[in-house]
């Protein structure tokens, strides 16, 4: 079943959404093997100017969104950053920082915070400079980062520490927990590598082991019990080794949206994988009409779309059916039960090949360059 033959009826009136993720930028001075941002990548001058944003953070909020999350690439490669945050702020959203932390100084901190910049999500590679600066592809990428997570300490800015883990970070697990404690972060999303962007190229190399994926559960559980009431932990975990797939974006348009640096506008951050989708612009139309009525919102909103053995599980308003760009990748059809679940008939088939290939020596990392 392509994206375009989904059926209409499955495009219920949706609630309003909660959050939209703003990729500002995909320039980035790093080059992370796990990165998921696309391929294709825009180039600067494609990029939405700072009028456009700002245009686009007030139909956010009149359309009902609360959350606004500042993405990229590294946000902090756009000159009007400040300026971005001061015009969200104007339309009355929280603003959430999601950065690497190179490209910051103190100083440009300082000015996001009198912008009014209301959180800091920091992207952690490695507990130490051997595995941040090789994971980043970038030398004194973690000094950086040490002072910047000091930095929004002074600021008291509230820090959350982003962690994505793989088969050469998994043992680090408690050292990570340890550090983000340490620079007084109240939260930490442990999220196992996703693999859609450049981290599917790099699949072979980044895919963790069945036994890693239960340690890292196993201590998640046991950190969520002993840091309860200083800090929560956030955990995505390895789907590929799990019973059940997650529910990816909480259900297709339901609960946010994302918008590309040029402008479109996407219900996940890896939708332009699926052929077949129509994604309309914030340039020719209005979000609210983008967020009710685009073709690729309404693909696979709701459940009418579903094939078995979704479509008459009692999970499918739990899960939603898993992932549907990770079902394409892996099945070859977006609409298919995304063949992590132990339900599809093609998950036989996925435990052998990822097992296979978690087991087998990691290849090297396949770099890329972003644009500048």
């Amino acid at each position: 079943m392509n994206a375009h033959a989904a059926s209409p009826s499955s495009a219920a009136s949706p609630r309003a959404p909660l959050a939209l993720l703003a990729e500002l930028t995909h320039r980035c001075p790093l080059s992370c093997p796990y990165c998921s941002n696309p391929v294709e990548l825009t180039a600067r001058e494609a990029e939405l100017d700072t009028d456009g944003w700002a245009d686009v953070f007030r139909q956010a909020a009149d359309l009902g969104v609360l959350q606004l999350h500042l993405s990229g690439g590294e946000p902090a490669s756009r000159r009007d950053l400040e300026d971005l945050v001061a015009a969200a702020r104007d339309a009355g959203l929280y603003v959430n920082l999601i950065t690497s932390g190179i490209g910051l100084t103190r100083k440009r901190l300082e000015a996001l915070d009198a912008a009014g910049v209301d959180h800091v999500q920091l992207s952690l590679q490695g507990v130490g400079p051997a595995m941040a600066d090789r994971i980043g592809h970038y030398r004194g990428s973690f000094t950086r980062k040490m002072e910047v997570a000091g930095w929004v300490a002074d600021l008291g800015l509230p820090l959350t520490l982003n962690a994505v883990m793989h088969r050469h970070n998994f043992k680090d697990l408690p050292e990570t927990l340890d550090l983000a404690l340490d620079l007084g972060a109240r939260r930490i999303e442990v999220a196992t590598v996703q693999f859609h962007g450049w981290a599917a190229t790099n699949r072979a190399a980044l895919m963790p082991t069945r036994e890693q994926a239960r340690e890292a559960s196993r201590l998640v559980l046991e950190a969520r019990e002993k840091l309860k009431g200083r800090m929560v932990i956030d955990y995505v975990p390895a789907d590929h080794h799990a019973r059940f797939p997650k529910a990816c974006m909480g259900g297709w348009g339901s609960t946010g949206l994302n918008v590309t640096p040029e402008g479109l506008v996407l219900p996940c951050h890896a939708a332009q994988t699926i052929p077949g989708l129509e994604f309309w612009s914030v340039a020719d139309h209005p979000l609210a009409e983008i967020w009710t009525d685009s073709p690729a919102f309404r693909a696979y909103r709701g459940t009418d779309w579903m094939q078995e053995p979704c479509s008459s599980c009692e999970r499918k308003l739990v899960d939603f059916g898993g992932c549907r760009c990770q079902a394409l990748a892996l099945a070859g059809d977006a609409a298919a039960t995304d063949p992590v679940c132990s339900r599809s008939d093609r998950h036989a088939d996925l435990v052998a090949a990822i097992d296979a290939e978690a087991d087998a020596p990691a290849p090297e990392f396949v770099w890329r360059v972003a644009p500048r």
